[in-house]
């Protein structure tokens, strides 16, 4: 089956793993959980944490009672920095192939830099807050 848009399963752990976080509240989160919550393997949920780490989403503490816990508040992290910190910055181009079209004229015309837009502003404008609270689910 096609799919329009497809979230990677290393955007998909971040995200989940960043709410799991954020929902705990101060108290440490270790990889084994978030991973028997998310269905993941351990081992990529612990590549995706230390990728979070490394880019100041969360700090880590090794041990039997380490884990994983926000540098800020779950209010000052969008989805669109968690997201961009796995896949990289999303580019808008007019263009999904970005060359020249060969008919002069774009057979998408401007679709698929609207939904791009679309996509992107939907993930700048929820924080972690907005499902660590409760308030929707992810």
């Amino acid at each position: 089956m096609a799919k329009i848009v497809n979230i990677t399963e290393a955007v998909s752990i971040a995200l989940h793993s960043m709410v799991l976080v954020a929902k705990a509240k101060g108290k440490q989160m270790n990889a084994t959980i978030i991973a028997d919550v998310t269905g993941s393997s351990r081992y990529h949920v612990s590549k995706v944490l230390q990728k979070l780490v490394r880019d100041g989403f969360l700090t880590s503490q090794r041990g039997p009672a380490g884990g994983f816990e926000l540098v800020k508040k779950p209010e000052e992290i969008t989805l669109l920095e968690i997201f961009e910190s796995i896949e990289g910055k999303i580019v808008v181009s007019k263009c999904p192939l970005n060359k020249a079209c060969p008919f002069g004229e774009c057979i998408f015309e401007d679709l698929t830099m609207r939904m791009t837009r679309q996509f992107r502003d939907y993930l700048n404008d929820h924080s972690l807050a907005h499902y660590a609270e409760g308030n929707a689910h992810l």
